[in-house]
């Protein structure tokens, strides 16, 4: 998915920023081939430039992505957004295995929040966003209910996504937020927009601070 310089302790104590987590748990199967696909991978690209235009959000903003398609694959360790230099493209291939990817994000967030508290830095509340246009193939239920406690305890932002015909009630299940479908294929508004939230977190005077996040005008309300 991309070039990355993977982030170690001596990243965290070289760039002091608080940090703000991010995983995109991304559907590639096969059903994602063509436009969806392609429109996909220039969102996540244009989203990666846009965090990375903003001075704050660039040294605050760690993305990790992960995907599900045929099998699961992390394409991103989380990174700080200025470390990334370029992206490749996704394809699209397989089932979806949504809940061994969430499984793997809800392992990887918790392991980068406990390195930010190890190296005594501060952190806001991390995201994890999960983008399908069908149900998962395998076993899903008890990481859904895993991401869905945690949101509840204010531990993490789990924000489902729904293209096409995806299942929205399945989705819904990963979070206190009812899943979201995307109008059409509309993935470049959606990520200008994770880009403006990303950006407001970073540049907010306090860690456990509400954020009040940019309008939704252009893909759906969340």
């Amino acid at each position: 998915m991309a070039t990355y310089q993977l982030n170690t302790s001596s990243d965290l104590i070289e760039n002091p920023s608080p940090r703000c987590a991010c995983m995109l748990v991304l559907d590639t199967s096969a059903s994602m081939f063509g436009q969806p696909i392609r429109e996909l991978n220039a969102g996540v690209q244009e989203f990666i430039a846009s965090i990375k235009e903003d001075e704050m959000a660039a040294c605050s903003v760690e993305l990790g992505v992960i995907t599900a398609g045929g099998r699961v694959t992390e394409q991103l360790p989380f990174t700080t957004a200025m470390n990334i230099s370029q992206c490749r493209q996704f394809n699209a291939t397989g089932l979806t295995p949504l809940g061994s990817a969430m499984k793997l994000a809800l392992d990887r967030l918790e392991e980068r929040t406990a390195a930010y508290r190890k190296a005594g830095v501060a952190y806001y509340q991390p995201w994890l966003v999960v983008i399908s246009d069908g149900v998962p193939t395998d076993d899903w239920q008890a990481v859904a209910a895993r991401a869905r406690s945690l949101a509840q305890q204010r531990k993490m932002v789990v924000m489902p996504v729904g293209v096409e015909e995806a299942d929205l009630d399945a989705l819904g299940a990963f979070s206190t937020r009812p899943a979201k479908r995307l109008d059409g294929l509309k993935f470049r508004e959606f990520f200008l927009w994770l880009s403006a939230s990303m950006s407001r977190v970073s540049a907010s005077a306090s860690t456990t601070a509400q954020i009040k996040l940019p309008p939704t005008d252009g893909w759906d309300s969340i």
